[in-house]
C-alpha cells in the first residue's frame, strides 16, 4: 500500500485525501485545524461551484449529495450582469447545469470527518519546512496544498505565468441572513448571481449559499486597488465592515443597496477581508535535504476571486491529481512524474481559468463592451458569456481576440434565429451516446494539427470507408481541406485530458501527447484504443459543418475501454447487468 502525505484540507487537499483513500491508499492528512476548529472558525472564501467541478465532485465521491438533496443549499441557475458606464448594460442568462456554494467551514469539516471515520490518519500539526523534510523521507509523496506560512515560499513564483506582482483587488467578503428587498433583482427562473461593475471602480457580487448557521446571502467586493472601494484599512470589527459595505452599496452600487438593508451577519466569523496577488509557482518544491514535495491547490495557482474559480480550481486540481496517482502504479513519483501531472492539469483546465480571471481584472477592451452590449439583446450571447463561469474554456479565442469575436457574435445571433431552440437541441442530440476520438493532420508547412470529434461513423466495407464532420468555423479546416490524408484516433478511456486538450484553441495541441508518425506524415496518437489512418476520398457541405469521407488505407486496434460522451460529461464503459 503507497504512502502519501497531504498538507491542508481545504477544497484541494481533502477531496485528494478521500479519493485516496477510497483506492487504497494509506494517506496521512495534516491539517494546523481541528474539524471543530474550522467549523467554528472564520469564513475561508467566496466559493460557488459550478457544474463542472461538481460533476469531478461526484467523480472522486466528495460531493455533499446529502445538502443538495435535501434543497437545503439553494441551486444557482442563472447569471445576472450589469455594467454600469456610459451607455448601462443589463441582462441575465442561464447557466448550462446549476451552480451551489456551501461555505468551505462545512465542507472542510465533513471531509475532515468522513476521513477520520473511514480509518484515515489526521493529524493538527502546523507544518515547517523542517517538519516537511521528515514527511518527505517517510513517505513516498509529500503533497502541499497550502500556501500559508513558510512552506508557501518552497515553491518558486512562475514569472511566464504570473503577469501581476501586486494585488489587483483589495477584497471583502460578508455572510449575511438577510436579503431584504431582493425579490426586487433576483432572477425569475431560480435564483441567480448578481454581478455588477463599475469601471474603475470594482465589482459587487451577491449570491446564495448555505453557512453553519443556515441558508445565507454572499456579499463579495472587488474594488480597484487605490480607488474609491478601497476603503478597509481603518475597519476594526465585523460589524463594521458591514456597515463600510452597506455605505459602499449605497454610493456605487444603489440599486443593490435596497436589498441589503436590513443585513445581518450569520456568526462572528462571517467576514473577510483581504488582497490577492494572482500567482502561479511551480509545482515542485525542492527542500534542503534534496527531497521532492508537490505543490497542489492554491499553493501552486491561486486566483483572485473575481470569477469565482477558486473552488473550482482546486477540486479540478485534486481530480487532475488523483487520477494520475492511480494511473502511476506502483512507479516512483519522481520530478518528471510531478512536472507532467501538473502540466496536465494546467494545460486542461488551470491556463484557461487562469488567463480567464487576470484578463477580467483588467479595463475592457472594444470587442469585450461589444460582446457584453449585443448580448443584452442576443440570448446565445448572453448564455455563452455566462457558460465561461462553469468552464473557462469556452471563452477562447472570441472573448481575447476581436476577430474572433466579431465571428462568434454573428454566429451566436444566427442561433437566436434558428428553427429549435439550439442549447436545447444540442442537449437533445447529447442523449446519443458516442465515443470520443481526436481527428489528426499534418499541415503544408509541417505542423501537426488534431481536434476533437465525435462526429465519426464507418460508411462502407468495401471500400472501406469512413467519415466524420467538422465545424466550419474550426480554426483548423484549412488545414485539413489541404491535407491528403487525416487519422481518427479513438481514444481510451484514461484520455479524456487528451479529449479536453484538442478540443480547446491553444498555439500547439500536441504539448505532452506521445504520438508517431503514420501515412503522409499524419500524427498518431499512441494509447488509443483503435487508430484509422484515413485518405481523403470526398468533402460535402452539410449546413454549418463539413463532411469528410476518408478510405481506410491502414488500421490498428489495441482494444481497452473507450472513452464515452453522453449528456454533454464523458463517461466510462461497464457490462450492461442484465447480460
Amino acid at each position: 500500500m503507497r504512502k502519501i502525505a497531504i498538507i491542508g484540507a481545504g477544497e484541494s487537499g481533502a477531496q485528494l485525501a478521500l479519493g485516496l483513500q477510497r483506492d487504497g491508499f494509506a494517506v496521512t492528512l495534516l491539517s494546523d485545524r481541528s474539524a471543530a476548529q474550522i467549523r467554528t472558525g472564520k469564513v475561508m472564501s467566496s466559493q460557488c461551484m459550478f457544474s463542472t467541478a461538481l460533476d469531478a465532485e461526484a467523480q472522486m465521491g466528495t460531493a455533499l449529495t446529502g445538502f443538495y438533496e435535501s434543497g437545503s443549499v439553494p441551486g444557482i441557475t442563472s447569471i445576472r450582469l450589469r455594467v454600469d458606464a456610459e451607455n448601462p448594460i443589463e441582462w441575465e442568462a442561464p447557466l448550462d447545469g446549476p451552480a451551489h456554494s456551501i461555505d468551505q467551514r462545512i465542507k472542510s469539516a465533513l471531509w475532515i470527518e468522513t476521513f477520520v471515520a473511514a480509518g484515515g490518519d489526521f493529524r493538527i500539526e502546523k507544518v515547517t519546512p523542517r517538519m516537511l523534510e521528515e514527511l518527505a523521507h517517510d513517505y513516498e509523496l509529500v503533497i502541499v496544498s497550502t500556501g500559508k506560512g513558510e512552506i508557501g515560499r518552497i515553491f518558486p513564483r512562475d514569472k511566464t505565468k504570473s503577469p501581476f506582482d501586486r494585488p489587483q483587488r483589495v477584497l471583502a467578503l460578508n455572510y449575511v441572513k438577510h436579503d431584504g428587498g431582493a425579490s426586487a433583482s433576483t432572477s425569475t427562473s431560480g435564483d441567480a448571481i448578481r454581478m455588477s461593475m463599475v469601471p474603475g471602480v470594482g465589482e459587487f457580487f451577491t449570491f446564495p449559499g448555505l453557512t453553519v448557521s443556515g441558508p445565507c446571502r454572499m456579499m463579495v467586493f472587488e474594488g480597484v486597488v487605490g480607488g474609491p472601494m478601497d476603503r478597509w484599512t481603518d475597519v476594526g470589527t465585523p460589524q463594521e465592515q458591514l456597515e463600510r459595505s452597506l455605505e459602499i452599496l449605497r454610493e456605487h452600487f444603489p440599486h443593490e443597496a435596497e436589498n441589503f438593508a436590513g443585513a445581518e451577519l450569520t456568526d462572528d466569523g462571517a467576514t473577510l477581508l483581504g488582497r490577492i496577488t494572482p500567482t502561479v509557482r511551480s509545482a515542485v518544491g525542492e527542500l534542503g535535504n534534496g527531497k521532492l514535495v508537490f505543490g497542489l491547490g492554491d499553493a501552486v495557482v491561486l486566483n483572485d476571486p473575481l470569477t469565482g474559480q477558486g473552488s473550482n480550481n482546486a477540486t479540478l486540481a485534486a481530480k487532475y491529481y488523483l487520477d494520475a496517482i492511480v494511473r502511476r502504479g506502483q512507479q516512483p513519483f519522481d520530478r518528471t512524474w510531478m512536472e507532467r501531472t501538473f502540466d496536465e492539469f494546467w494545460r486542461g483546465w488551470g491556463q484557461w481559468a487562469v488567463e480567464w480571471t487576470n484578463d477580467l481584472l483588467k479595463p475592457r477592451r472594444d470587442h469585450q463592451k461589444t460582446l457584453l452590449s449585443e448580448a443584452a439583446d442576443h440570448p446565445a450571447l448572453a448564455a455563452s458569456i455566462v457558460s465561461g463561469f462553469d468552464d473557462p474554456r469556452t471563452s477562447y479565442p472570441w472573448w481575447f481576440d476581436s476577430a474572433a469575436a466579431a465571428d462568434f457574435m454573428q454566429a451566436r445571433k444566427e442561433e437566436d434565429t434558428s428553427v429549435f431552440d439550439v442549447r436545447d437541441f444540442r442537449s437533445a442530440l447529447g442523449q446519443f451516446a458516442t465515443g470520443v476520438t481526436v481527428v489528426t493532420t499534418v499541415a503544408a508547412d509541417g505542423r501537426k494539427v488534431g481536434m476533437t470529434a465525435n462526429s465519426f461513423t464507418s460508411v462502407s466495407m468495401e471500400p472501406p470507408l469512413v467519415l466524420w464532420c467538422p465545424s466550419k468555423r474550426a480554426p483548423s479546416l484549412g488545414d485539413f481541406e489541404d491535407a491528403t490524408h487525416f487519422a481518427i484516433n479513438i481514444l481510451a478511456s484514461d484520455q479524456h485530458v487528451l479529449s479536453r486538450q484538442f478540443a480547446t484553441p491553444a498555439t500547439d495541441k500536441f504539448v505532452g501527447a506521445d504520438t508517431t508518425e503514420g501515412i503522409a506524415g499524419v500524427p498518431l496518437l499512441n494509447g488509443a484504443v483503435a487508430t484509422f489512418q484515413c485518405r481523403t476520398v470526398s468533402r460535402h457541405d452539410a449546413g454549418d459543418h463539413v463532411i469528410y469521407v476518408g478510405e481506410v488505407e491502414s488500421y490498428k486496434h489495441d482494444g481497452g475501454a473507450p472513452l464515452v460522451f453522453h449528456g454533454g460529461k464523458y463517461h466510462a464503459t461497464a457490462s450492461h447487468p442484465d447480460f
